[in-house]
């Protein structure tokens, strides 16, 4: 293999094509990023287990389906401000009124504000996000067959994430290529020719992804989204921001309290 390397090095160096070892590894990262997004795709495609009878979402379950991690977040801190037993500033702080929380979603909440009773909503939101209790619900609703297994989402984002980066490496070296110098045997023209082989299968890879496999990366499955889309947001403000999220609510103060300082998740 070290002989055959070597080999290919002296002849493309002798004969002028110094280039040909810029493309050859274009061509293998575009082949292998590209292949691996195809079977994260086929894996995202797969049914996953059917529900084993009809149900009815929970707000909370609603939420998560909906708008992920930071909905329920949200969801939760709006219902136990209607509750009043805890107090949402404009200012995007939280206060503790009643520090006993109804169910583990409350005790999340409660746990990431901390004993001081006072804390930023937004630090709030990512701590009760990651808590237990919401991994919980998350693997309720996927063993149920409602939400998109961790798994398969992850694949799917890193497999994407891979397409992106052959692409840039694949800009990177024939930039280098181009302005190598040195005589080619072929013109500038006809080498970026060859190396827009490799960029367009990777930029056309990822607008078929972006049309075809964004369906799957929701948090809702197609039978979660179906049991979401029979539900009457209209009659209960709870159900409503559980389906549309923070511009659902209809106390501005509130609505500000929770954008304050939520620019780094665009998840609601």
């Amino acid at each position: 293999m070290d002989r055959l390397w070597r080999a290919t090095v002296n002849f493309a160096y002798n004969s002028a094509m110094f280039w040909v070892l810029f493309l050859l590894p274009s061509i293998v990262a575009a082949g292998l990023s590209c292949g691996r997004l195809c079977l994260a795709a086929v894996a995202a495609a797969r049914p996953g287990p059917r529900p084993e009878e009809e149900r009815d979402l929970s707000c909370y379950e609603a939420a998560f389906l909906a708008g992920g991690p930071y909905r329920v977040a949200d969801l939760t801190l709006i219902s136990m401000h209607r509750a009043r037993r805890l107090l949402l500033a404009h200012t995007g702080w939280a206060t503790v009124v009643d520090p006993e929380g109804r169910d583990d979603l409350e005790r999340s909440v409660l746990a990431a504000i901390g004993p001081g009773g006072q804390e930023r909503i937004a630090t709030i939101r990512s701590g009760a996000a990651a808590a237990d209790a919401v991994r919980a619900l998350a693997d309720r609703l996927a063993g149920a067959g409602l939400a998109v297994p961790d798994v398969v989402r992850d694949g799917v984002s890193s497999s994407v994430r891979a397409v992106r980066g052959a692409a840039l490496l694949i800009t990177a070296l024939g930039a280098a290529a181009l302005f190598m110098p040195g005589e080619a045997s072929i013109g500038r023209a006809e080498m970026a020719a060859w190396f827009s082989l490799p960029l367009v299968l990777t930029l056309g890879c990822l607008a078929i992804a972006r049309m075809e496999i964004h369906p799957y990366t929701r948090w809702a499955s197609p039978d979660g989204q179906a049991l979401l889309g029979g539900l009457d947001a209209a009659g209960d403000p709870l159900t409503a921001v559980a389906v549309r999220g923070v511009r659902a609510v209809d106390d501005p103060q509130v609505r500000s309290a929770l954008t304050s300082g939520r620019f780094a998740h665009r998840s609601q």
